[in-house]
């Protein structure tokens, strides 16, 4: 099975404010983490993560503290 080139990664709404998910689209970019796993990032480059079948966790620290690291990533075509 091929590896998906994209995934859209599922961000939760900050914590206590009822605002609505967010969804960012990242692609790999063909690099890899010390464990070998992919890396992909947003357009931008600032939102990185490394993901596991459905699980995205993200390489850098939440901005915001109590932001989740467990997201969930869907594969695109």
């Amino acid at each position: 099975m091929d590896t998906p080139s994209r995934y859209a990664v599922t961000l939760p709404g900050g914590p206590g404010r009822h605002s609505p998910l967010e969804v960012v689209i990242v692609h790999a970019t063909g690099t890899a983490t010390a464990d070998g796993a992919p890396v992909y990032a947003d357009t931008a480059g600032t939102f990185q993560v490394e993901i596991t079948g459905d699980v995205a966790r993200p390489l850098r620290e939440p901005a915001e503290p109590g932001r989740h690291t467990c997201l969930h990533a869907q594969p695109l075509p």
